[in-house]
């Protein structure tokens, strides 16, 4: 298989994920997975083959594994970004986003020499930056250094993925910030605007089991809801802030016990009761 045919496998993969849910964390769990995959696919390919002239290495290293290194560096920051999230008014949430523009921008600002050499195209320095062996002490000061090794890495590929990824961010985080000013906190304002009576009295990390236990069943709109739909749902009905949810599920597939405690309770409790209805 042939470098072109990996990207654009790879490729169909990640167009299939986008499809497939609005899910944001979901799609950046999975775009993590997929693409490291495919990193360790094009390494092994690399070191196996290797290139037949310079130009050929620096081709590569320029262009086609900023390409698929770049989309980690961008679902890996989305989720970092994403997880935190906060869940409260969208002023909030604009402000958050914009913050992350700005720590986005001074990548640019810190490799600012390198960005101009990148964005006009030049091919002067190509030899310095993309043949392995080269150092730099310009190297960016954020690397992924799991994947930067000497056979598989120059000094300045993973700068180029890093431009490329968040330019990818920015354009991303401006939708959202665009989607929040025209459409105003409307969920937020129907949570305040609800009739229910009902409020929940179990633990916050008692519903999220179950919301997660619901969403992984698939029997709420033959699995298509997406985790955020289900937990603005029980937040309105039950008239209660899950906060950071996501996280909650982490601490809950973490534990050591049991990680379906209260699932476990409410199957005893609903056995009892059957147990009492027939004496």
């Amino acid at each position: 298989m042939s470098y072109q045919e990996l990207i654009s496998e790879f490729e169909t993969k990640l167009e299939s994920l986008e499809s497939r849910t609005d899910d944001i964390l979901y799609k950046a769990e999975h775009g993590i997975t997929n693409t490291e995959k495919c990193i360790k696919q094009l390494r092994k390919k690399v070191i196996e083959k290797g290139f037949d002239s310079k130009n050929e290495e620096i081709s590569f290293f320029k262009h086609i594994k900023p390409q698929i290194f770049s989309k980690l560096i961008y679902y890996v920051r989305l989720f970092n970004i994403e997880s935190k999230r906060p869940r409260s008014s969208s002023k909030f949430q604009i402000k958050y986003l914009n913050n992350h523009i700005n720590k986005l921008q001074v990548f640019f600002n810190d490799n600012l020499e390198f960005y101009h050499y990148y964005r006009r195209g030049a091919t002067t320095l190509d030899e310095e930056y993309f043949i392995r062996g080269k150092s730099d002490l310009r190297l960016p000061t954020e690397s992924f250094h799991f994947y930067i090794d000497e056979q598989f890495s120059t000094c300045q590929d993973t700068t180029v993925a890093t431009i490329m990824a968040y330019d990818m961010l920015i354009v991303y985080l401006q939708q959202e910030i665009e989607k929040l000013q025209t459409n105003t906190d409307t969920k937020i304002r129907t949570m305040k605007q609800s009739s229910s009576k009902l409020f929940w009295t179990g633990s916050k990390t008692e519903l999220t089991e179950l919301i997660y236990a619901l969403h992984s069943s698939g029997v709420i709109n033959s699995g298509t809801a997406d985790i955020k739909e289900l937990a603005s749902m029980f937040e309105q009905i039950f008239n209660i802030e899950l906060g950071n949810y996501y996280h909650t599920f982490i601490e809950i597939r973490a534990r050591k016990c049991s990680k379906t405690k209260f699932l476990d309770k409410l199957t005893e409790m609903l056995i009892r009761r059957f147990k009492d209805s027939d004496e």
